[in-house]
């Protein structure tokens, strides 16, 4: 007699959760920590030309943690802090954070029959480097969702001591872009991302995203174009899903 391995809705082997998973998410990201230390720096260069202190600008790292929103809210900061610009604050880095609704979803069809101190912790800290090595790996056939915890917690124990860096050195760090390491992290998440790509009508989906992105990056001030992108890819996958 043999018996049926569980699956998830899916349709992937059911979700599990080990030390070995956590490792080798954590392994999968290494090649993107000297990007992150970079930009982390960056950001803890931003804060400190507003004004933040060393706890501060470590303090919301660590608590927020969403690197391209923290830059956005550091481009809005003032000292003198009123009620519409800490709306202005909030909305903008909402609309920037909105694509993480959608992230986060794709992965429901494999972490939802976990228990929540599994879940939770993976998507407080998921960022948009850990989503796509995790998303590979499931369709790859992976099922241990510590792989998404592991490769998520590497990147904030990373990010969040650069920050300090940054904060301490000031504007040495302030520009990525002088040192040309501001492609290290995009880099990666494409290669990452290309061979989980087919050759068939569900590129539209990728393709639409990536092209509607560009365009409203050029035409539309902001950070918009990030939401834009999401949304349109999801929109169109959804058009061309299955039935």
């Amino acid at each position: 007699m043999t018996s049926m391995q569980p699956v998830a809705s899916d349709g992937a082997p059911a979700p599990y959760w080990t030390i070995a998973g956590i490792r080798a998410g954590a392994r999968m990201m290494i090649p993107a920590l000297p990007g992150v230390i970079v930009f982390a720096a960056a950001f803890g260069a931003l804060a400190a030309q507003k004004g933040l202190t060393l706890f501060e600008t470590v303090l919301m790292s660590a608590i927020v943690f969403a690197g391209v929103s923290q830059f956005v809210a550091m481009e809005i900061w003032s000292p003198a802090m009123t009620g519409a610009l800490i709306l202005a604050i909030a909305v903008s880095t909402l609309v920037v954070n909105l694509r993480m609704v959608l992230m986060s979803a794709s992965l429901q069809p494999w972490i939802a029959g976990s228990p929540g101190w599994q879940i939770y912790p993976s998507l407080i800290l998921m960022t948009d480097g850990s989503w796509v090595a995790s998303a590979r790996y499931r369709k790859e056939g992976g099922a241990d969702v510590g792989y998404l915890f592991g490769s998520s917690l590497v990147i904030w124990l990373v990010w969040v001591p650069s920050t300090a860096i940054g904060q301490i050195f000031g504007s040495l760090l302030a520009d990525p872009k002088r040192f040309g390491v501001d492609l290290i992290v995009p880099l990666y998440f494409i290669a990452l991302l290309a061979p989980t790509l087919e050759m068939s009508r569900r590129s539209l989906a990728w393709i639409s995203a990536g092209v509607t992105a560009i365009a409203v990056f050029y035409l539309v001030p902001g950070h918009w174009y990030v939401i834009v992108g999401a949304l349109t890819g999801a929109i169109v996958g959804g058009l061309i899903g299955d039935d």
